[in-house]
């Protein structure tokens, strides 16, 4: 059943290979059958690797604007993010708002309905937090600082 949303931050130019590692790696016990959608800032929506990623495995990919994540508090705000694109994260949000079924500014309240399964996690310069609005098990918060702070335009 799907059930899982996916929230990505990433680098700008950052492929679809290190997309789908990221993601791989922060499913752990789940599977990408299991994957309803992908979602992300709106100026991810001619990010190359993001796209080529959601075609290669036929997932919706769905985009938040910043007034809209900027609505869902993040636990662990992200300064690069703030520098960047004026908001404390992308990828907790994002996975929230999705897994909501948040489609504008009305739907915002209703992320709060959304738990997170798999907070931030960074693999690899993307960022992926896992988000459901059923009963789905948590996973546990994981965490990769390989690179921290990746979530960026």
């Amino acid at each position: 059943m799907k059930t899982l949303s996916i929230g990505i931050g990433c680098r700008l130019h950052s492929s679809a290979e290190q997309i789908e590692a990221a993601v791989r790696a922060t499913l752990r016990s789940h599977t990408f059958g299991e994957i309803a959608a992908i979602a992300s800032v709106d100026t991810k929506a001619h990010e190359a690797g993001l796209l080529e990623f959601c075609t290669r495995h036929a997932l919706p990919l769905k985009l938040f604007s910043r007034a809209q994540i900027a609505a869902i508090s993040v636990d662990d705000p992200s300064a690069a993010v703030r520098e960047h694109l004026g908001i404390d994260g992308v990828c907790e949000p994002c996975a929230l708002l999705a897994a909501a079924g948040a489609f504008d500014a009305a739907d915002v309240a209703d992320a709060h309905n959304a738990r997170l399964l798999v907070r931030k996690t960074v693999h690899g310069g993307v960022t992926v937090a896992i988000a459901s609005s059923g009963s789905a098990q948590a996973v546990g918060e994981q965490t990769d600082n390989d690179s921290p702070e990746q979530d960026l335009q």
